[in-house]
């Protein structure tokens, strides 16, 4: 526990030595959403690599960069780029930087996704925002000694994603004539995909998408008393019976056309705050 506390204090440090401005909201950029830095203003950015413990992704996309600035009239910091379990990371280093928010003043945290469709309504390139998850990823980040200072032994996860963030986020997509799905979040290890069996399974217990990111750092963040608002590019949809490969090029054509709506969404919910 010493340790852990000690590495979340010495980020923060070097983090706050280097940027004077007290940032409300947190964002971590997922695919689909990197444009969202073009819409910062006075923005200043840090390597990941010049923060002490702050771990660096290996996945291609991501920036490994920390941006603070004006976004929507609003102090925001904003991760641009994560890491994943299945790049070898443990759920502790995953979510160091959340912790590491949390000390920087943060109290509204926004995290976006790519996701695979599994509710037949979807359709590529859709925008869903996250209402409830499920986690069977096999492990918990809080797992191990309590950060009393952040938490509770055991929070509660009753309200996980903020009703009024939600709302803020329907309206928003209302404004911009956006159609947004909603629905339950599925997080599972990776890097593989679902087997058809596996994708049948996880509609048969009540998930819309499914993803290998955000359920560790959404823990953490209710851990620490964060408001969260979370979206998922739906990059693909597949249904058991009639599966289809899903190539990255398209992938990642399907999450940048959700990400121009999903930037739009987070503009209109910030200026809502």
């Amino acid at each position: 526990m010493e340790k852990a506390l000690q590495e979340i204090e010495e980020s923060y440090r070097s983090i706050s030595r280097r940027v004077k401005m007290k940032p409300r909201v947190g964002i971590i950029l997922g695919t689909g959403l990197a444009k969202l830095v073009d819409k910062v203003s006075g923005r200043e950015s840090l390597s990941y690599d010049d923060i002490p413990h702050f771990p660096v992704s290996t996945v291609e996309g991501h920036a490994n960069r920390l941006f603070f600035g004006r976004l929507a009239g609003k102090d925001a910091l904003i991760m641009q780029g994560r890491v994943h379990y299945y790049e070898g990371f443990s759920l502790q280093r995953i979510t160091l930087p959340v912790r590491v928010m949390k000390r920087l003043g943060i109290e509204i945290l926004i995290i976006s996704n790519a996701a695979g469709g599994l509710n037949p309504l979807f359709s590529p390139g859709d925008v869903m925002v996250i209402s409830d998850h499920i986690n069977l990823t096999g492990q918990n980040p809080l797992i191990g000694p309590n950060l009393d200072s952040f938490g509770p032994r055991f929070p509660d996860m009753v309200a996980v994603y903020d009703r009024e963030l939600i709302r803020a986020a329907e309206q928003a997509a209302a404004k911009e004539k956006i159609k947004l799905q909603k629905g339950v979040y599925v997080g599972i290890p990776g890097p593989s995909l679902e087997t058809p069996a596996e994708t049948r399974f996880l509609r048969m217990i009540g998930a819309d998408a499914v993803g290998m990111s955000t359920i560790p750092e959404v823990i953490v963040g209710v851990h620490c008393g964060l408001r969260i608002l979370a979206l998922s590019a739906i990059s693909n949809v597949n249904l058991p019976d009639c599966m289809q490969p899903a190539t990255l090029k398209e992938i990642l054509k399907n999450a940048a056309a959700a990400g121009r709506k999903m930037v739009k969404i987070v503009e209109g919910v910030i200026k809502q705050l």
